[in-house]
């Protein structure tokens, strides 16, 4: 085995000899096996390990193994202790879930703070056939059962060629010993269910499964890429506008296709969408008509579909003084200053006169029944109908910010002026604000 992952390395990752390289290690027989292979070939190697405290003595005993192995072989070795059930408890995740949430967070914590350049994980053939039957029993797209990808960003896996038996054949030749999770043994979880009880019926169905599955996998990685440029066809053309707020798609692209579902799910699959009809009826349904998935929103606005992230944070009035000469803003920064004439046009600028200002100015949202006196017009008009009337979407609305003195409206910023602050020629301080 030694000399195929020799060739696998130098034909496929061969980047990794130039490295500086953190293996995750649980004491288990994979990762175990990984770090001989690796210290082996003289990668430039550390060690890290997380010890969730979820066995008691069987866990300090993990980290006691991966600790005196680190020092065997010469390799620097981090250790971390964590409170799993806590935090499971607090995020409301799965035992599982946590101790991923946790173990991924500290090694990127690692990888950032001691320049590591790649992270690798003991992720085999094995391991990557009862993923693709988790994903498969619970449902999913083409991507979830196209495999664990071998080289995800700073992840890199190496050992994905190789069977189970294959890594296991590795150690016992070798003399090398490992730690044995109790917990791997428990078909309470569904991957153990899987690896105890339905791949060993499948591998006695065909002795060859992991080629075969092997096979298969590149089969649905060449249609994933036919499928990826479709979708980004239809995506160059559908994506109108882009910025930090929302995304834009025109809904007569998606309606071109034979089927929109598909392409609707492939475009938003990432944002966390789980009701495919809700979102296909969106392309007929009525301006202001919206989806939500836990992070984000789709919503309706006549001929476009815009796609934002649910904003939890709850912005706070923003108070500017008179000696405020600068101000940032969640929407960029407003500068006042002092002006001789009134120069410009422009929907980011506007003159005021200053006497008529009431100090400190407030800067908020919207409310349901503010008023205006727009300038150049005649009149008061109320807020939401001049949203209507200059036909400012769902999400236009909810960015809108108003500069207010007292409980009059100074400027619908970076839209329109009010007129009852405008300069005349009576006025003898001109204040200029403007939007960057």
């Amino acid at each position: 085995m030694l000399e195929n992952f020799q060739n696998h390395i130098n034909n496929n990752l061969s980047f990794l000899t130039e490295s500086k390289v953190l293996i995750a290690i649980s004491g288990g027989i994979d990762s175990v096996v990984l770090t001989h292979l690796c210290h082996q070939l003289g990668l430039n190697i550390s060690l890290a390990h997380c010890n969730f405290n979820l066995r008691g003595k069987e866990s300090d005993a993990d980290e006691d193994f991966v600790v005196a192995l680190a020092e065997d072989l010469n390799l620097e070795v981090f250790a971390q202790r964590f409170d799993t059930e806590a935090y499971a408890k607090n995020n409301k995740r799965s035992i599982q879930m946590a101790a991923r949430e946790l173990r991924y967070a500290w090694f990127d914590e690692l990888s950032e703070q001691l320049d590591f350049d790649y992270i690798l994980t003991a992720h085999h053939a094995d391991d990557n056939l009862e993923t693709f039957l988790i994903n498969f029993t619970r449902g999913t797209g083409l991507e979830g059962l196209t495999g664990i990808p071998e080289i995800n960003e700073k992840y890199i896996r190496p050992l994905l060629p190789f069977s189970s038996e294959d890594i296991e054949a590795y150690a016992k030749a070798n003399t090398i010993k490992w730690r044995d999770d109790s917990s791997n043994k428990s078909v309470k979880y569904l991957r153990n269910k899987l690896r105890h009880e339905v791949i060993p019926i499948l591998k006695e169905i065909n002795p060859s499964l992991l080629q075969s599955f092997q096979t298969t996998i590149e089969n649905l990685n060449d249609t994933a890429d036919i499928v990826d440029e479709s979708v980004n066809a239809v995506l160059k053309r559908a994506i109108e506008t882009m910025d930090e707020n929302h995304v834009a798609f025109k809904v007569s692209e998606f309606k071109k296709v034979n089927n929109p579902k598909a392409y609707l799910f492939e475009s938003l699959k990432e944002f966390g969408f789980t009701e495919w009809n809700d979102v296909v009826d969106l392309l007929d349904t009525e301006t202001g008509k919206q989806v939500f998935s836990n992070t984000h929103r789709l919503i309706k606005n006549r001929e476009h579909l815009l796609l934002s992230e649910i904003n939890q944070e709850q912005h706070q009035n923003i108070i500017i003084t008179a000696e405020d000469h600068k101000k940032d803003t969640p929407f960029g920064t407003l500068f006042f200053d002092e002006a001789d004439a009134i120069f410009g046009t422009r929907t980011n600028i506007i003159f005021v006169d200053k006497e008529q200002l009431q100090f400190p100015l407030t800067i908020r949202k919207y409310t349901e029944g503010d008023v205006f006196y727009p300038l150049g017009m005649t009149g008061k008009k109320k807020i939401s109908k001049y949203f209507k009337d200059e036909k400012l979407s769902l999400l236009e609305k909810e960015n809108t910010w108003l500069l207010c003195s007292g409980e009059a409206i100074v400027w619908v910023i970076n839209r329109r002026a009010d007129n009852r602050f405008r300069v005349t020629e009576s006025t003898k301080q001109i204040l200029k604000i403007e939007l960057k």
